[in-house]
């Protein structure tokens, strides 16, 4: 399947990708060979074959959710840089609008 620079310029519309002129001519050429290997797969025979949900047959194991103290506030503040009793402070990187 070739695309065409139509069809590469909806794709970045869809996409809301910014392409400049000098990667048009590998992006036509790297979507055509991609599209190109995808058409390839329709010639697999996947009769009988079940649909992957998942591509491994692992499964989470997952814990339930409890809520537990597993290190005190004053350990977790001992290496902070700057700190008060409860909260680590940082710099401020938020500006107010002064009007």
């Amino acid at each position: 399947m070739k695309v065409d620079k139509n069809g590469l310029a909806k794709v970045a519309h869809l996409a809301r990708l910014n392409i400049k002129p000098e990667q048009e001519d590998k992006l036509l050429k790297d979507m055509t060979e991609i599209l190109t290997w995808v058409d390839k797969l329709k010639e697999l025979n996947t009769d009988g074959i079940e649909p992957l949900t998942h591509m491994t047959q692992e499964v989470n194991s997952l814990r339930e959710d409890i809520s537990e103290k597993t290190i005190t506030t004053s350990a977790g503040l001992k290496n902070a840089p700057d700190h008060d009793d409860q909260f680590f402070k940082v710099p401020n990187v938020m500006k107010r609008n002064s009007k």
